[in-house]
């Protein structure tokens, strides 16, 4: 706009000289004096050139202020969009063309968006380069958007370090027998996630596929998957899905991951009671304003590492959550109040799973991401003559409550759950009268924003309560965001365990290990 104020000044001047000119060539000058020009009307001629030097500043200015709405309106779309299953889908070519940033990412100027793609120049009397694809927080970079359906690609990936060198060497479970621990010590990319999402025909028939392959466990069964699921949203009440998901058992099961305190890891009491991912359909949805429900049907507890043929024919897996968020009716995504809510959020649950389990249909001990029916010494209830000599389990029914309430407010969060288990209806040899196995057990977590979007610091820890023992830990752990974002983290934490019921090659604590552990991990999650 000040370009074309000084054109119209230029073009005004033009016009003034040349008129100057013309005047002054028909004027007859006298000998030996001075020629003056006089221009006819020229006070009228100014007048109305400041008027319309006037008038421009003023579309100017009002320009201004239009883009300056038109962005405000294209952020707040663009968040509604991203909090809404019905809207994501509907974004039109015009939003497709805009950059939505993660917060400290410069956006790029209204002209560079222009185009085939933003064009920025690297450094001066360079070569402009362009750019195409937006990028949504956790929904990565879009591939592809068109009338028919759009394709985004996410990665989640991290490098740990991890020291148990700190662990007992051994340990004794229930039945007397001394077991090896392993210490590690080790570097490892430990997980990468390839996601692709989006939607195809209708915005809301939504896909979700991905890899997922935990370099820890290479050699073992299930290191690397392939799966994903398919959802249709009737409306905000029901979200319809198959494929393969978290049973919603407990909180860090109903989809949240990554965003967790720890990087990729639980507390104890989590590990030991909660589901795992399974085949299976489900629904999810609002059933009243700011309460809302999840609810699964799937094959069993866990499918990784379990062929179709390893399953029972009951479909008899079944786990529900119920969410209440009561003031606000928004409490932002997983653990820990990185968002900073002004207004205290909270969160209460309730979650009940239950399903008939065969020994065929476990997945081994160290598979990646498995669960498993333990003891809480760690101990595999199908172990044969666990329970003495000539019992074992080969059926039992898996039954289990978890209840969790939350709080947000500030940069400042605290978290509890509780957890109830039953085992029973046992079937194999010598398991007539054998009682029910009844577990319970609670974790607890705070945080703290120190540095806001930057530095936060967490305290977390967790027991069990049963006839086999009450093992427990024990964590605290810094985590540092460099981008002010979640994207990017340096996490670093300290764990004490305590006979530990469980633990695999892609967590950090180890079955059966007591002492400490400590690990470090640089996260990336777009």
């Amino acid at each position: 706009m000040r370009d074309a104020t000084v054109s119209l000044r230029a073009v005004v001047f033009l016009v003034v000289t040349a008129m100057t000119a013309l005047v002054g060539a028909q004027t007859p000058a006298a000998q030996g004096s001075q020629t003056t020009a006089v221009i006819p009307n020229a006070p009228e001629l100014l007048k109305k050139l400041d008027q319309l030097v006037e008038q421009n500043k003023q579309l100017e200015k009002q320009n201004q202020q239009l883009m300056s709405e038109i962005e405000s309106l294209r952020q707040g779309l663009a968040k509604e969009a991203a909090s809404s299953p019905e809207l994501k889908g509907k974004e039109t070519e015009a939003s497709a063309k805009q950059t939505e940033l993660a917060p400290g990412v410069p956006e790029e100027t209204a002209e560079a968006r222009q185009g085939e793609g933003p064009v920025v120049a690297s450094s001066i009397g360079a070569a402009p380069q362009r750019k195409w694809g937006t990028y949504t927080p956790n929904q990565g970079f879009t591939l592809a958007s068109t009338e028919l359906g759009d394709l985004s690609l996410s990665i989640y990936t991290y490098v740990r370090y991890l020291n148990q060198l700190g662990l007992d060497a051994t340990y004794t479970d229930v039945s007397g027998n001394v077991k090896n621990v392993q210490q590690r010590q080790d570097f490892q990319i430990q997980k990468v996630q390839m996601k692709f999402l989006g939607w195809v025909l209708d915005p809301k028939l939504r896909y979700f596929l991905y890899a997922w392959t935990s370099n820890a466990s290479q050699g073992l069964g299930a290191q690397v998957v392939l799966a994903g699921n398919v959802n249709y949203t009737f409306n905000r009440h029901f979200n319809f899905a198959g494929g393969i998901t978290s049973l919603p058992g407990t909180r860090s099961v109903e989809g949240n991951f990554p965003f967790w305190l720890g990087v990729d890891t639980r507390l104890i009491a989590d590990e030991f009671f909660r589901p795992s991912y399974t085949s299976g359909i489900w629904a999810r949805g609002d059933i009243i304003k700011h309460l809302r429900y999840q609810i699964m049907l799937g094959n069993n507890l866990s499918t990784l590492g379990v062929s179709a043929a390893q399953l029972d024919n009951g479909l008899n897996t079944l786990a529900t959550a119920l969410v209440w968020t009561p003031m606000s009716g928004e409490f932002g995504a997983g653990f820990g109040d990185f968002e900073h809510h002004d207004h205290a959020a909270v969160r209460l649950a309730a979650h009940f799973t239950r399903s008939n389990e065969t020994k065929q249909s476990q997945p081994n001990s160290d598979q990646f991401e498995n669960t498993q029916l333990r003891l809480e010494d760690g101990s595999v209830i199908f172990t044969p003559n666990l329970f003495g000599d000539g019992i074992t389990i080969t059926d039992a029914r898996y039954r289990m409550s978890a209840f969790d309430g939350g709080l947000k407010y500030r940069g400042l969060s605290l978290d509890g759950e509780y957890f109830l288990r039953w085992l029973d209806d046992f079937k194999g040899p010598g398991t007539a009268g054998l009682p029910t196995i009844f577990s319970h057990g609670f974790q607890l977590q705070t945080s703290a924003m120190v540095v806001s979007k930057t530095l936060q610091a967490y305290l977390g820890g967790s027991t069990l309560y049963g006839k086999y023992g009450n093992p427990w830990d024990f964590r605290a752990g810094l985590n540092f965001f460099p981008f002010k974002n979640k994207v990017v983290r340096w996490n670093n934490e300290f764990l004490y365990l305590y006979k530990s019921p469980v633990g695999y090659t892609s967590v950090p604590f180890a079955l059966g290990g007591t002492g400490p552990v400590f690990h470090s991990n640089i996260e990336l999650a777009f």
